[in-house]
């Protein structure tokens, strides 16, 4: 049976115990209600007969009583289904004489004597002394006083048989009742059952499609209870599982071109290498040329171990298995270091290199890696820009330091931006010639460093007008983590 149905079945037996509980309880309530009203009207008519039949003879304090009052009250009472029998004092009977009339047991004799009223049921069917039957009953005996003196008894009865009947018609429309009340929650019960087993069936095979390989599938959700918060975080699953799947495929893409890219770069120096060897071997090459192919073959061979060194660096930054060495110390000086390497590459390119810093600019950093990211981002930057600018950009934030390394080099798309971080992304595909930029790793590791230093790196480019990215470094005791720091680089990259 499916867990749906049981809950049901569960539900539907406690509805049911409830219910049979509390039709039990209304039923015996009811019954109780309609003794407690009758011996009260039963008290009533007992009270009205002495008020019209009682007669009191104030000269010698005796009563006596109306019979023919008593006789039309009797009449009255039988079409009420009552009787009635007053007792004197003494214990005899007042009225009726027709020999029919109750009898009250000694004990209750002396209750009334002691001035309490007492309410009973016979039961049972009784004989009198005539022989006759007398059937059972519900009775009140009540004693009345005059001057505290016990004047009369007064019993009134009413057969039992007309209470049952009216007990019986309560009992069985409450039975209806409850009927109707099992068969009404049987059928909400079946339908919410139902609904619940219906989205439940549609989620599993939305489960099915998505382990399939499906996950273009979106549940419609229109609800708020718990199944629809299920459907809610499958829709997202589904989605997560969408955007990361994308991901593998762009990855997988990235990771085939990087492939073909590497082997390209690699067959390149190999065959060169490969082909001076050869010509060493036959010497086919001239003694004055030989000095030049040695050079070219160490050029060839230093680009390679660029290149595998580009990811076994990418590869330790990335699994943290680089240990950062932060100390503070004078970014500038470095920075002017940096422009002095590069000189004649950038002159090379035509571009001049221009530094706009402070010359006391303190930052807390891996000397080493802080050196790699500038020269990282710089030769990107020469790389893109021919007869033009790049500009080094130093200055101090909140608790940090900024770097802006622009140029006025050919720019970037939208799309460019943001994969320019992803690992083997080359923005220009046809630029691949140049001591750095070959594996297409330099800025993903400079990205990896710069999360590692706490720190956030973004770009801001423009197609052929330029590209400035922008790097900030947190002070000692400082994260990325610390709002005021995450404010301030948000303002930057926003160009605030």
């Amino acid at each position: 049976m499916k867990m749906i149905y049981q809950q049901l079945l569960a539900f539907f037996v406690v509805i049911a115990f409830i219910i049979l509980l509390l039709g039990f309880s209304f039923s015996r309530m009811s019954k109780a209600f309609v003794y407690d009203s009758t011996w009260q009207r039963l008290e009533n008519y007992s009270d009205s007969l002495i008020q019209q039949s009682l007669i009191i003879n104030k000269k010698d304090n005796s009563v006596s009583f109306n019979n023919l009052s008593l006789k039309t009250s009797e009449a009255m009472l039988d079409n009420q289904s009552a009787h009635f029998t007053i007792f004197s004092a003494k214990k005899q009977v007042l009225f009726p004489n027709d020999g029919i009339s109750t009898n009250i047991t000694k004990s209750d004799w002396n209750s009334i004597k002691n001035g309490r009223i007492v309410r009973k049921i016979s039961n049972r069917s009784k004989k009198m002394n005539d022989g006759k039957t007398r059937p059972a009953m519900i009775e009140v005996v009540k004693p009345y006083y005059y001057n505290k003196k016990l004047v009369a008894a007064v019993v009134t009865g009413s057969f039992v048989s007309n209470l049952n009947s009216n007990v019986k018609r309560i009992n069985r429309n409450l039975l209806v009742g409850l009927v109707v009340a099992l068969v009404i929650s049987m059928v909400v019960s079946l339908f919410l059952a139902s609904r619940m087993n219906r989205r439940v069936a549609k989620l599993r095979s939305a489960a099915k499609q998505v382990a399939n390989g499906n996950y273009d599938i979106q549940l419609p959700n229109r609800g708020n209870d718990e199944i629809s918060q299920l459907i809610g975080d499958f829709n997202h699953m589904t989605s997560s599982l969408k955007e990361a799947n994308q991901e593998i495929e762009r990855q997988e893409e990235r990771r085939q071109e990087f492939l073909a890219d590497a082997a390209h770069e690699m067959r390149t120096p190999l065959t060169t290498i490969s082909g001076i060897l050869e010509g060493i071997r036959y010497d086919v090459i001239p003694t004055e040329a030989r000095d030049k192919s040695f050079e070219l073959m160490n050029s060839e061979t230093q680009r390679l171990i660029r290149l595998v060194n580009d990811n076994l660096d990418y590869e330790k930054i990335r699994t943290n298995s680089i240990q950062l060495d932060r100390i503070n110390f004078n970014a500038y000086n470095l920075i002017t270091n940096v422009v002095e390497q590069l000189s004649n590459k950038a002159k090379d390119a035509g571009d001049e290199l221009i530094i706009k810093s402070p010359k006391e600019l303190p930052v807390y950093a891996d000397y080493d890696r802080f050196s790699e990211i500038i020269i990282n981002i710089v030769n990107n930057a020469l790389q893109f820009t021919e007869n033009g600018t790049v500009t080094i950009i130093g200055e101090r934030g909140f608790n940090e330091t900024i770097i802006r390394i622009a140029d006025t080099g050919i720019g970037m798309s939208e799309e460019q931006k943001r994969n320019i971080f992803e690992r083997y992304y080359k923005a220009d595909a046809s630029r691949r010639s140049g001591e750095y930029g070959e594996s297409g790793l330099g800025l993903a590791i400079v990205h990896q460093l710069v999360k590692q230093h706490g720190g956030t790196i973004s770009v801001q480019s423009t197609l052929d007008e330029g590209t400035t990215f922008i790097i900030v470094f947190p002070d000692e005791g400082h994260s990325k983590s610390n709002p005021d720091s995450e404010n301030q680089a948000k303002d930057i990259k926003d160009g605030k």
